[in-house]
């Protein structure tokens, strides 16, 4: 994984990338045109007034950084270099690559304003002004896309509380380096994020793509489930579509035998679509076989939006909860430790997406019920069933600690909020939070723990829980985690464990963790697997990016819209 060095707050961060780009900028030759200056002056001081600036109809959403820029340099044009101008432009046509519109930098306006100028920009001052600062605008957005995302993920999200930083050091050496060399390519290529995964998805993107372009996959027809050993005509249109996405030769194409190579490609297709790998074509399978390819498209360009989010400060230890994988993974300088299978959150009751830190562990907990759980379950349980807070060796305690009788209670008056105590469940093979939990500070009272629930991890989709994420061998977890081989070995923790006494240890450092919610990622041997939209997240993230403004234009005015770390 790629390490984070210094980190500074948005604003630092934004503010930074005006100054580095305008510098290097400004030492290059500049036409001493007093005219075109007058030009650009006149738009930047629209753009101070408030008001709209549209140039050959497209809007410059820039109206802090650029007109900055500029008034740093007198109003001069910033691009006299005709490289720059040529590797921007290079830039803009291949930035598909990775999801973005290149619409969204005036890649079309640019392209018309530098062929009516041609050769003698300097004859016609009003258009070079425009095409001057529709380059810094386009370079400006693109900038900020690649190091930030175009969709603003607070927008999507209101419990987003990851602030995108990156190496400010580096930046300034790649910006300088990039600007006075004339190579706008490195400078992009060093705002877009590094990570093995971005590049993974990139490929994948262009994967699906040629697929797209040579006419997409055929679909196969419904009808009853498909199993090995059978013989349907649907078979072919099986063996076909699974041609097209090289998970098997089409050498049999027109065999209508449900054979065993067959089956070894339907249980291939299975583990990179998130699917239990039977080999049985049912309900499930055939509907992710029979998704368009550009539906495939828009889930890749809507991962590779969430990575320009996360990517560019991920430290060299973590924990990475994948909410729609149902997985969690404990990775550090870029060597997974432990990985197990996760159960998250029912979709009416979503497990957030959020960072903290892991500073405890506690055994043999106790769990005192959250108030929704109370309210939803837990008061109306024991309103059928008087015996119910006895099976689940729950007490009624008040805010005193003292225990109360249950008896005592007319428990039709409260609904939940009016509940004047708090029920808990004392420690043991049935608690909720089964023998061991993991503790990070979160307004959302979520985090890892154990279950006695354990038969419900061999199922594929694994949305089960209230909220928190419960995880699979976690003794492991904690021996990894305390890293204390003399004094918290497997061993010692069992023995804390099995004495049934609750206890609280502090872990020797804490660690990052990561609540993400990738539907499209690369696993540990770099397939790419789609995943279900379990919580219908991808939607408002896919018309942020398609459309014409984006969702995060608070970025080109960083002063008054950065949030602090």
């Amino acid at each position: 994984m790629v390490g984070s060095c210094r980190k500074t707050s948005l604003t630092t961060r934004l503010a930074g990338f005006l100054l580095l780009l305008s510098c290097p900028l400004m030492a290059l030759a500049v036409a001493n045109d007093a005219a075109v200056n007058n030009e650009i002056r006149t738009r930047v001081e629209t753009l101070r007034s408030g008001s709209d600036l549209i140039i050959e109809g497209a809007t410059v959403a820039s109206t802090t950084v650029l007109p900055a820029l500029y008034q740093r340099r007198n109003f001069a044009p910033a691009w006299t270099n005709p490289r720059s101008v040529t590797q921007l432009f290079d830039a803009l046509r291949r930035i598909d690559g990775d999801g973005l519109d290149p619409r969204d930098y005036h890649l079309v306006t640019l392209e018309r304003l530098q062929a009516n100028l041609g050769s003698g920009a300097s004859a016609d001052p009003p258009r070079t002004a425009d095409f001057d600062m529709l380059l810094t605008d386009s370079l400006i957005r693109l900038g900020f896309h690649l190091l930030i995302g175009k969709v603003d993920p607070v927008k999507v999200d209101g419990n987003w509380n990851m602030d995108r930083t990156i190496n400010g050091r580096d930046a300034v050496l790649a910006v300088s380096s990039a600007i006075a060399e004339g190579s706008v390519d490195n400078l992009l290529a060093a705002l877009r994020p590094q990570h093995i995964y971005y590049r993974r998805l990139q490929d994948a993107l262009a994967d699906h793509r040629s697929i797209a372009a040579a006419g997409g996959w055929p679909s196969v027809p419904p009808g009853p489930t498909l199993k090995p050993g059978m013989t349907d005509e649907r078979v072919i249109a099986l063996r076909q579509r699974l041609a097209v996405t090289q998970h098997r030769p089409d050498a049999d194409a027109q065999s209508p035998l449900f054979d065993a190579e067959l089956e070894d490609a339907v249980k291939l297709f299975q583990h990179q679509h998130g699917l239990a790998a039977d080999g049985v074509v049912g309900k499930a399978t055939l509907a992710a076989l029979n998704v368009p390819v550009e539906g495939r498209i828009d889930q890749i360009r809507v991962n590779l939006e969430r990575a320009r989010w996360v990517l560019h400060d991920m430290p060299d230890e973590f924990v990475l909860v994948d909410i729609a994988g149902f997985n969690v993974r404990y990775i550090r300088d870029g060597q997974t430790l432990w990985q197990a299978r996760a159960q998250v959150g029912k979709p009416y009751r979503r497990t957030p997406v959020f960072r903290s830190r892991i500073t405890y562990l506690e055994m043999n907990p106790t769990w005192t019920v959250p108030p929704t759980i109370l309210r939803k379950d837990v008061l109306p349980a024991i309103k059928r069933d008087t015996g119910y807070l006895q099976a689940k060796n729950m007490k009624v305690i008040d805010y005193n600690h003292n225990v109360i009788d249950p008896a005592s209670i007319d428990w039709s008056r409260y609904s939940g909020p009016d509940f004047p105590y708090l029920i808990r469940q004392d420690p043991g093979p049935s608690n909720a939070l089964g023998r061991i939990k993991f503790m990070f500070p979160n307004e959302h009272l979520v985090y890892l723990h154990d279950t006695p629930s354990k038969s419900l991890f061999e199922r594929t989709e694994r949305a089960f829980s209230s909220g928190c994420i419960r995880v699979e061998n976690p003794y492991q977890f904690a021996e990894l985690l305390l890293d204390d081989p003399h004094t918290w070995n497997r061993q010692a923790i069992m023995q804390a464990i099995d004495s049934e006494r609750t206890r609280k240890v502090t872990l020797p450092r804490p660690v990052t963790v990561l609540l993400l919610y990738w539907t499209v990622a690369p696993d540990e041997n770099g397939d790419v697997i789609f995943k279900q939209d379990i919580y219908g997240r991808d939607a408002s993230i896919l018309t942020g990016l398609n459309s014409e403004l984006s969702f995060n234009q608070q970025v080109f005015s960083w002063a008054d819209s950065a949030r602090p770390d």
